[in-house]
């Protein structure tokens, strides 16, 4: 649960979560977590895109295949600039990274560490968090 009693009986919901890399030490993330309304702004967000890769899977050229890929990645690339909020620790030639250099330039696999926090945050089972 996102919330914790306090002893002044008042429920506190933390709607950030922060998270310590575990492929890039030192470097500190913070995803959003979900909620009502960023449900409703996430699933508009990839609706289209998810129904063109279970369409594009379906087809049996190579290129229909390529495309339900480029399809899968601009889907995770929605998640990523949905979920992420912030990176501490890292620096992007030269320059302290954000959430959009770090999706543009920054390391692939603390890119895909992060995609996987906000699948799990969002309650995605494996074969949702495939696509």
């Amino acid at each position: 649960m996102n919330s914790t009693l306090h002893s002044d009986n008042r429920v506190r919901h933390e709607s950030l979560l922060a998270v310590e890399s575990e492929s890039v030490p030192g470097v500190r993330f913070t995803i959003r977590r979900m909620s009502f309304g960023r449900r409703n702004e996430l699933l508009r967000r990839v609706r289209e895109l998810t129904r063109k890769v279970e369409f594009l899977e379906a087809g049996k050229t190579p290129a229909e295949k390529l495309e339900a890929a480029l399809a899968g990645r601009e889907a995770d690339q929605a998640y990523l600039e949905w979920g992420l909020a912030g990176v501490q620790g890292l620096e992007i030639d030269g320059e302290a990274a954000t959430p959009r250099s770090l999706i543009e330039s920054g390391p692939e696999g603390l890119c895909q560490e992060i995609l996987r926090a906000i699948q799990r945050e969002c309650g995605l089972t494996a074969d949702e968090r495939k696509n």
